[in-house]
């Protein structure tokens, strides 16, 4: 096959680079600068005011989408590694490529009246990419791809695109998916440039993740202000093989740059160590008891954690530590439930609550680790029917609670609580504050 047409663009200095001609996503022939020195080259020339040519002085921001991330939520397969037509044969359905389009969405309203933010998006085509930017409104020419991914996309196209996205001039790399998706981006950017996550995974372990696609945008634009430090996250992920055993096994892959913004980029999960656990599992499980026994017709939903299973154990109830189960009457009466599931109980009962432990760390009660409570299973639940427990240790160690339920709408009716009551000992509750 010849090689694509390319197009030489001369910079001012000792070296040239070769360029391929937009928009065929051809690798570039050759890289006789690193990629730091090209930034560099570029940001002296915008103070010297040189006008050269149109692509050596515009801004271009990274992009990239795994379509496939989150797929396994909503059917209860805690991870979609591996079981992506599995998913799909049980009704699930794509939730990355919306997720990227809010965050998108946020992006074109925080920065439409911002002459600075005339950058151009580096991209894949079709879902990975381009898709969910054009549907959110941003112009075609603003939006360059470098890479045609196969159907069904891979691994492969990951990386490639982010290679490309490198080559091609992007100073940030915004990704859509979970701690897999941040695998495959870290290892292909290399550390050459920082890469930020939009949450859209099962699993959101690592240190780079925004809190929501909202937050993510909100970062981008600081990004672009010159208004965040560049630092180092962990890349963690979860062998979701044993997670589906119920065996919890988080491992450190990699360190990645990334951008410092403490309210918006979610820490790395902790492993909380309890204090008087056994104390305090005796205090929840007396709460709790007492709680199944004064209502006996209501439909109680516990979620995933080893707090609640601290709790439920003792009662003789079957707690599966990673899944949604059903509770009725003090006895377990579903396992391991996925959204469809669920919304079938919810069919036969007038009366239901669900219990929710934050991430450790994190502060997440909804959006990780329980996404098949869903917008349509919350809704039918009701926000207030949403108890909220922890070890007053775990609470110590999370600053403000996060929700992140996909649905903007039931987020807000969340925050706008400002704080939350947490169950943290036999009769006793906690006002924690809940992030606006």
């Amino acid at each position: 096959m010849a090689d694509a047409p390319t197009r030489r663009v001369r910079l001012p200095g000792p070296s040239r680079r070769r360029l391929p001609a937009r928009g065929t996503g051809t690798r570039v022939a050759a890289r006789s600068r690193s990629q730091e020195a090209l930034t560099e080259n570029l940001i002296f020339h915008r103070k010297a005011k040189y006008i050269g040519p149109r692509l050596a002085l515009v801004r271009r921001i990274g992009f990239v989408v795994n379509p496939i991330a989150g797929l396994g939520g909503r059917v209860g397969f805690k991870g979609t590694d591996g079981v992506a037509e599995q998913a799909l044969a049980a009704g699930a359905k794509p939730t990355a490529p919306e997720r990227a389009r809010g965050f998108a969405r946020a992006l074109v309203r925080l920065s439409k009246d911002e002459a600075a933010f005339a950058f151009h998006w580096v991209t894949a085509g079709g879902d990975m990419g381009a898709g969910p930017l054009r549907s959110a409104g941003i112009s075609a020419d603003r939006i360059e791809v470098v890479h045609v991914p196969g159907q069904p996309s891979t691994v492969e196209d990951t990386k490639r695109t982010v290679d490309e996205c490198i080559a091609f001039g992007a100073e940030l790399l915004l990704f859509c998916g979970g701690d897999g998706t941040a695998r495959d981006v870290a290892d292909a950017a290399k550390d050459r440039i920082p890469i930020v996550g939009i949450p859209a995974g099962v699993k959101m372990h690592s240190g780079l993740f925004a809190v929501s696609p909202q937050a993510a945008a909100e970062i981008l634009v600081a990004f672009l202000r010159g208004e965040l430090r560049i630092g180092v996250a962990e890349i963690l992920d979860l062998d979701e093989e044993a997670y589906r055993k119920g065996e919890w096994r988080v491992r450190l892959f990699a360190t990645a740059k990334t951008l410092v913004e403490p309210q918006l980029v979610s820490a790395g999960k902790l492993m909380v160590e309890e204090l008087s656990e056994e104390a305090v599992r005796a205090e929840l499980t007396t709460h709790f008891s007492e709680l199944f026994e004064t209502n006996p017709d209501t439909l109680f939903l516990l979620g995933p954690g080893s707090t609640i299973q601290g709790f439920a154990s003792p009662l003789g109830i079957e707690k599966t530590l990673l899944g949604i189960d059903a509770v009725a009457g003090g006895k377990t009466i579903a396992k391991d439930l996925n959204e469809t599931e669920i919304l079938r109980l919810l069919d036969r009962t007038s009366k239901a609550r669900l219990v929710v432990s934050p991430v450790g760390g994190q502060g997440f009660i909804l959006g990780r680790g329980n996404l098949q409570v869903s917008p349509a299973v919350l809704r039918r639940i009701g926000t207030q029917n949403v108890i909220v427990v922890a070890t007053p240790s775990k609470l110590a160690a999370t600053p403000v609670l996060r929700v992140d339920t996909g649905d903007p709408n039931l987020d807000e009716e969340f925050r706008a609580r400002d704080y939350v009551f947490v169950i943290v000992g036999y009769r006793t509750s906690k006002l924690h504050p809940i992030q606006r």
